[in-house]
């Protein structure tokens, strides 16, 4: 990736100490929890999310989420969604 900002495939992302991310039964999704509220996430925002971990690099996150929904070119929509959680700053990398 040539953007320096970018976020390259061997960082470890995990979830900020900021939120909480659970499985919320009544909304039926994945949230994240913060003091002043939550945040509802689609399907594939819970998905990625619940991998970044801090211990797997995106290539481990992509990979595990090909193999899961028998699926093959999430790379670009993962990172995609990595920047934006970033800058959410839902996740630290």
């Amino acid at each position: 990736m040539s953007d320096t900002s970018a976020i390259g495939a061997t960082a470890t992302p995990r979830v900020s100490k900021r939120f909480r991310l659970q499985w919320e039964e009544a909304q039926q999704a994945w949230v994240l929890l913060y003091p002043e509220g939550m945040v509802k996430l689609n399907q594939s925002a819970g998905e990625i999310l619940r991998r970044c971990d801090g211990v797997r690099s995106v290539v481990e996150v992509v990979a595990d989420l090909e193999q899961a929904f028998a699926t093959a070119g999430l790379e670009a929509d993962v990172v995609a969604f990595l920047e934006l959680a970033r800058k959410q700053q839902w996740i630290d990398v």
